[in-house]
């Protein structure tokens, strides 16, 4: 017990937490723009596997991982665009297309992996770049916190930041506003002349963009190559964290940060005698978990707000008859 308290009061458990928390925040801004605009996007998964694999591949023939990042952001916007084009132009259900790209993506990055490299499961010979970390000049003096914070790579701070820029731009912005309207009310929107295909479009490649920023990150971040499947269900983790966030990127942050933890968790616990199945299994339960408590409030409180309305409703009718 005291080997495992050792790990979680421990300086490189607070920075692993950031660090395994970078993709879920970034996959989970692209989840909540998109859900302000009425389309629920669950082929953050396949749009950040994608890009992952794109980013280890521009890196490695470009010798530039500004590049290869570039690369994966783009083709994370244009996966979202594909999906838009299913989704509000053949009309098809957005879920199974999201489930399409999910799977096209689980097999299609393990052969052109082997396409390009001829490499099968890891881009071992591809020759591709990370990103650099960036050290803090007065932070990393200071004990403790200044580990923590300091030395992780740009995407990490950056996917703290876009939380900040998510505000700005869905609560400050004309744009922001106009996504919000179409996806509360989409008739009331178009009825003031608001093109409800127009703004989905763009925030489903917005979301794209962001789940493009979160792939990239895991190839040339997290880890400095690309293997099979290994965004390992973060597009959906980013999902619950979204939803148990209340839809607002501060709440999504925390419960980012909190499905973070308990992967970090997960890795720590390797240095320990404990079954490698319940250790694999700990992020999966604790969404799960999560998503649980989060329904249970949920509905009980669209219950006191029906009971509410009911004792509202009552009030008038009695009033009436008493008139």
């Amino acid at each position: 017990m005291s080997d495992f308290f050792n790990i979680i009061f421990s300086v490189d458990f607070g920075y692993a937490v950031l660090r395994v928390t970078t993709p879920i925040l970034f996959a989970a801004m692209g989840a909540l723009i998109s859900d302000k605009a009425g389309v629920i996007n669950i082929a953050l998964e396949g749009m950040m596997l994608i890009a992952a694999l794109t980013g280890v591949i521009v890196s490695a023939l470009a010798q530039s991982a500004g590049l290869g990042l570039l690369a994966a952001v783009i083709v994370g916007a244009l996966v979202g665009m594909i999906l838009a084009y299913f989704a509000l132009n053949l009309k098809t259900d957005v879920i199974l297309a999201a489930i399409a790209i999910n799977l096209i993506a689980m097999g299609g990055t393990v052969f052109i992996l082997f396409m390009v490299g001829g490499d099968k499961g890891i881009s071992s010979s591809l020759p591709s770049k990370v990103l650099p970390r960036i050290d803090i000049p007065l932070l990393k003096s200071i004990p403790v916190v200044g580990p923590i914070l300091s030395g992780h790579n740009i995407l990490t701070y950056m996917a703290f930041l876009s939380v900040w820029v998510m505000y700005i731009f869905i609560y400050k912005t004309p744009l922001g506003l106009r996504i919000r309207a179409v996806g509360e009310n989409p008739d009331a929107a178009d009825s003031v002349g608001i093109s409800v295909r127009k703004i989905q479009y763009i925030a489903l490649t917005l979301s794209g963009a962001l789940a493009g920023f979160g792939g990239a990150y895991m190839s040339m971040g997290y880890v400095s190559w690309f293997s099979k499947n290994m965004t390992a269900g973060r597009g959906f983790i980013a999902l619950a964290a979204e939803a148990m966030g209340g839809a607002t990127p501060h709440g999504a942050m925390f419960t980012s940060l909190l499905f973070g933890l308990f992967d970090a968790l997960s890795n720590s616990l390797q240095t320990l005698r404990v079954p490698a199945e319940f250790i694999q299994m700990i992020p999966y339960l604790a969404t799960v978990i999560g998503l649980v408590i989060y329904a249970a409030n949920k509905t009980e409180q669209i219950k006191r707000i029906q009971a509410q309305k009911e004792r509202q409703a009552g009030t008038k009718t009695e009033k009436g008859k008493t008139t």
